[in-house]
């Protein structure tokens, strides 16, 4: 493997890259380490937040080894709107890049391949499928014998890993190739992963001898909260109407559900309380879901209703919340999930609602998977995580942050911070609630679900009760004075515990867990939120604020926000990959009134300079009058 050293020499030449292409005039974090030491020819292992950015880790060495004559970096990543956003951006920028997947016909892929074999591209993007066939190996084998294979770049490696919120299993067709052409530099990159999916990602990519690069977990901008499920459509609608609605219409933001057919439910509904929203699954056509997502990617004021495939690979910057109606299986997933949102820096929501039916479904789906006992209990430690994070009446981002290994203070900037729930001991209510699902399978031989349950505690004569002579048990109505909501909520929080155990096998009926007899004996405690918060300060509103202060830059900012969609159209991209609005406002609030002043604004390189500087300059002068 042919390597340069680091020296000064390259890192003037990777701030040149930034800075004349990319038009940036400074690296962020680690950005500029992992840069020199993937240019460098050294393997790596990037993690980075949704939004930190990853791909100028991978696109600036790109660049920089084939100037050097290395050739062709191979980027591996598992979405097709991933590869056409990211390629169109490039290409937008004068790199040469192009992609490889089932959206081309064969001529085509074909006009690719020629490329590739002809070194007339930089960066070539290709789904993990794909890169394992005979086809493309032999086409790599070619570049390769003419050492012009330059760099693997390995985007979403978390899939590679059985243990990751999003295992795929043809990424472990990666290793494979890799090893294939083992003196080629490889590098892989994720935004989320704890520490055991991360052993795995090095074992599954051979990146033994990678140098890792973990940056804070950190997403500032986002407020994370959790309400209880009640009428979660209902607490959805009030959300976005005070949170993301105003005289202008509404954000743009993405809803995720379990199932498809909850997808098409909210989406429907979002649609007849006046929003625009569309639905995303699996399950319907692929033009349909294409022309969706395309839909998504170029709406200023757009909602996604979506299952949770969609999402991963979405490079939108102005997506100001994420909302989930049903609880992810894992603290991954939602850390994923909800790093969708505000990618440009601005502030923006992550919202969730979940109840004690969310948490069975949950502990059913691994129960039921056919997996090995191993994988099932690391499955339900995750999901335990995420629990605790969700009943934690503490910072919801230190504990997210902790679970990525990292130490942190309270935010400030999530609902527990910014109003306080008021807490109360339950360990006599626990104590009730482990009673009564005792004496009931003592004196039935059978086990009964939540609702059963509840109603015996708290004195309801039902038919069900009376059959089963539940009315003449000692726990009947001990629990009277305690609220359904409550009951629910403690129930959680012992499922939880592993305090109790959901049985899916038999109706979800409850039972002992093994936590149980510490609650019992009065060796454990348990606390709970109360339903209502004490505090009632109204949180500041959340989202980005699309006014400037400034009237002449506000009007200055629109003019070219106008400009910046008919030539987003003219080109088939989204608006963002034209320029990013934080790009805009730059220019609104310090208007370039020559070409020169073009090179001072932040996202501006040359490549933009040479294709729109005109043009920006006339929606400038023309504003201003």
């Amino acid at each position: 493997m042919s390597e340069f050293p680091i020296t000064e020499s390259m890192d003037s030449a990777a701030s040149e890259v930034l800075r004349s292409v990319f038009g940036y005039a400074a690296f962020r974090g680690h950005q500029a380490d992992i840069v020199a030491r993937v240019a460098s020819g050294g393997d790596a292992l990037v993690l980075m937040p949704t939004g930190g950015g990853k791909s100028l880790c991978y696109q600036v060495p790109a660049i920089l080894r084939q100037q050097a004559g290395h050739g062709v970096t191979i980027v591996v990543s598992p979405l097709i709107a991933l590869m056409h956003d990211q390629v169109g951006a490039l290409q937008e920028l004068g790199v040469a890049a192009a992609f490889l997947n089932s959206s081309q016909d064969m001529q085509e892929a074909q006009e690719v391949e020629r490329a590739l074999v002809a070194s007339e591209l930089t960066l070539l993007y290709v789904a993990p499928e794909r890169l394992a066939t005979p086809r493309m190996l032999a086409l790599l084998d070619r570049v390769h014998a003419r050492g012009r294979l330059s760099l693997f770049a390995i985007d979403e490696a978390h899939c590679v890993s059985q243990w990751g919120h999003d295992f795929r299993p043809e990424y472990r067709s990666l290793l494979g190739v890799c090893q294939r052409y083992a003196q080629v530099p490889r590098m892989g990159l994720t935004a989320t992963a704890d520490a055991i999916t991360r052993e795995d990602m090095v074992r599954q990519l051979g990146l033994d001898h990678a140098q890792a690069f973990v940056s804070s977990f950190d997403r500032p901008n986002i407020r994370y909260t959790i309400v209880e499920k009640r009428d979660a459509m209902a607490q959805l609608l009030r959300f976005i109407d005070h949170e993301h609605r105003d005289d202008s219409g509404h954000d743009c933001g993405i809803v995720y559900c379990q199932s498809r057919r909850r997808v098409e439910e909210v989406a429907e509904q979002l649609q007849r309380h006046g929003l625009n929203a569309l639905p995303y699954h699996a399950g319907l056509a692929a033009d349909t879901r294409r022309a969706h997502q395309d839909q998504f990617l170029r709406e200023e004021q757009m909602i996604m209703v979506a299952t949770i495939a969609f999402g991963m690979g979405i490079d939108k910057p102005n997506v100001r919340f994420v909302a989930h109606l049903d609880m992810p299986k894992n603290m991954e997933g939602y850390y994923q999930e909800t790093g969708r949102c505000a990618r440009d820096g601005e502030p923006g929501n992550a919202w969730m609602t979940y109840g004690l039916q969310d948490v069975v479904n949950q502990r059913r789906m691994i129960d039921d998977s056919p997996a090995a006992d191993a994988y099932k209990q690391v499955m339900r430690d995750k999901l335990d995580a995420l629990l605790a994070m969700a009943e934690s009446a503490t910072c919801r981002r230190v504990r997210i942050l902790a679970y990525f290994g990292e130490d942190s203070q309270a935010c400030g900037n999530c609902d527990n911070c910014l109003n306080p729930p008021a807490q109360f001991d339950a360990t006599e209510s626990a104590r009730k609630l482990l009673s009564c699902i005792y004496r009931v399978q003592q004196a039935s031989g059978l086990a009964f679900g939540a609702g059963h349950l509840m109603d015996i505690l708290r004195g309801k004569r039902t038919e069900k009760v009376v059959q089963h002579q539940h009315d003449q048990l000692s726990t009947f109505g001990i629990g009277a004075d305690t609220s359904e909501v409550q009951w629910r909520a403690l129930m959680r929080q012992l499922i939880a515990r592993e305090a109790i155990r959901v049985d899916a096998t038999q109706f979800n009926t409850l039972h002992l867990d093994h936590a149980a007899r510490a609650i019992l004996k009065g060796q454990s405690e348990v606390w709970l939120k109360h339903s209502e918060r004490v505090s009632k300060r109204q949180a500041q509103r959340s989202t980005a604020d699309t006014q400037l202060s400034d009237p002449q830059a506000q009007a200055i900012y629109e003019a070219l926000k106008t400009w910046r969609a008919q030539v987003a159209k003219e080109h088939g991209l989204p608006a963002y990959l034209i320029f990013h609005d934080a790009t805009l406002k730059a220019m609104a609030q310090d208007p370039p009134q020559t070409s020169g002043d073009l090179h001072r604004i932040n996202g501006m390189g040359e490549k933009k300079r040479e294709a729109y500087g005109s043009a920006v300059l006339r929606v400038v002068h023309a504003t201003l009058g």
